[in-house]
């Protein structure tokens, strides 16, 4: 993951750092989507995988209509570009149930768990797998 902002600070840097990762095959994402700087035009010379959605804009779509506008544009903006759309901050069934009717590919937050140190991870995982 890369902020918006620091891959706006220096484009050209950040585009040749880019390319070389992505020929490792490093996956990359632009993390705080929608809260710099960026031209829509550097979207696509990066060689992105994803974006991902500032959990301002989730935690404020239930009582905001530009939040909800914003989510649905980058959404469209991620399928078009066909990129990954992750959405970050999720913490009730009403932003999943929106994020969801949006097709969002890819959805985190406390709505699901805590952050977790890594050894924990397993059980959730095996409990919530095994809970259906």
């Amino acid at each position: 993951e890369i902020t918006e902002s620091v891959m706006m600070e220096d484009v050209e840097k950040s585009i040749k750092l880019m390319n070389e990762f992505h020929e490792l095959g490093v996956k990359i994402s632009v993390d705080d989507f929608g809260t710099g700087y960026s031209s829509l035009s550097y979207l696509r010379q990066l060689p992105l995988d994803a974006l991902k959605i500032d959990m301002s804009f989730i935690q404020s779509i239930e009582n905001s209509k530009q939040s909800k506008e914003i989510v649905k544009a980058i959404i469209a903006l991620s399928k078009t570009l066909e990129l990954t759309v992750i959405a970050e901050g999720v913490e009730n069934q009403e932003q999943l149930e929106f994020l969801q009717q949006l097709d969002c590919d890819v959805i985190q937050g406390f709505y699901f768990s805590q952050p977790l140190p890594a050894k924990s991870v397993e059980v959730v995982l095996q409990d919530y797998c095994c809970a259906s």
